[in-house]
C-alpha cells in the first residue's frame, strides 16, 4: 500500500530528500484511493508547507512539535507503557513480528517509532496493514487530536491512518478530543521544567544510561544521534512487488 509509505515519509524527520521527491509524492498522494477526497488534499497541504520554507526550518519547527514533551511522541508504546518494564517486552515483540516477515530494520530507530511501523506495514498485504493500523487506532486518533490542539499540519497523517484502518474518524477522534481537552500540555517551558526540578542525581543511573544509550529519553531532551531518514521505493518503478525488503544500512 503506497500511501502508508507517502505518510509515513510525510511523519518522519525532514530532509531535502523531501524537497527532491515532492512530484512523485504528489502523484502518490492523489492516485490514494484508500483515502477520501479531503484527506487527500490535507496531506498535499501539508507536503506543501514541508517542501515550502527553508529546510532548517522545517526542521525546527519538527523539534520543537514531536521532541517536546511526550504527548505527541511518534513512539507508539509511550503512550501505552511510559516508563514500565511492559514497553521492553512490547518492543522484543514487535521485533519479532518485523523478523517473522523477514522486515530488517537498518536505521537507529526503535522498532515501534510510527514512521518505521508504517513502512513495514506498506510490505503486507491489505488487510494486514489494516489490521495493524486497528490495532493501534486508538492511539492515533490520540495523536491526532493533541495534533489539532496545536494547529499542525501533521494531524492529516493521523487522520488518513484511521480512514485506511476502516474505523470511523469522527467516532474515535470525538472520544479523543473530550480526553485532549482535560489534559495539560507538556510542551510548555513551565512543563518542562517542573519535570526536571528537584530530581536526584544518581550517579549509579547516570552510569548505566551510559552504557544503554538507547534508553527511552526524558521529557524534552533532544536527541543524542543524528536523525537518520527511512530508505524508500522510487514509485515510478509501479507496483510494489512482494520479496521481503532489503537490510538498510544506516
Amino acid at each position: 500500500m503506497r500511501i502508508l509509505k507517502v505518510i509515513a515519509l510525510l511523519l518522519d524527520y525532514p530532509d531535502e530528500a523531501l524537497v527532491q521527491g515532492y512530484e512523485e509524492l504528489t502523484v502518490a498522494i492523489d492516485a490514494a484511493r484508500e483515502i477520501s477526497p479531503a484527506q487527500r488534499a490535507a496531506l498535499r497541504c501539508l507536503l506543501d508547507e514541508l517542501t515550502g520554507d527553508d529546510t532548517m526550518e522545517v526542521q525546527a519547527r519538527y523539534d520543537g512539535l514531536f521532541e517536546r514533551g511526550r504527548a505527541v511522541s511518534l513512539l507508539l508504546f509511550e503512550h501505552v507503557h511510559g516508563e514500565s518494564r511492559d514497553r521492553g517486552q512490547a518492543m522484543v515483540d514487535l521485533m519479532a513480528q518485523y523478523e517473522d516477515a523477514g522486515f530488517a530494520i537498518g536505521v537507529r530507530e526503535l522498532p515501534d517509532y510510527i514512521p518505521l511501523y508504517l513502512e513495514y506495514l506498506s510490505t503486507c498485504d491489505d488487510l494486514t496493514a489494516r489490521e495493524g493500523l486497528a490495532d493501534v487506532a486508538h492511539l492515533l486518533g490520540l495523536l491526532a487530536a493533541r495534533l489539532e490542539e496545536r494547529d499542525s499540519r501533521y494531524a492529516a497523517c493521523l487522520r488518513a491512518l484511521l480512514q485506511i484502518a476502516g474505523v470511523n474518524p469522527q467516532t474515535v477522534m470525538e472520544a479523543a478530543r473530550e480526553r485532549v481537552m482535560e489534559e495539560t500540555r507538556d510542551d510548555s517551558l513551565e512543563a518542562m521544567d517542573k519535570a526536571w526540578e528537584e530530581e536526584a542525581v544518581d550517579f549509579l543511573k547516570a552510569e548505566q544510561q551510559e552504557r544503554c544509550p538507547s534508553q527511552p529519553r526524558a521529557p524534552g531532551k533532544a536527541r543524542e544521534e543524528v536523525p537518520v531518514p527511512l530508505h524508500w521505493v522510487d514509485f515510478n518503478q509501479g507496483e510494489p512487488h512482494t520479496p521481503a525488503p532489503e537490510v538498510r544500512n544506516v
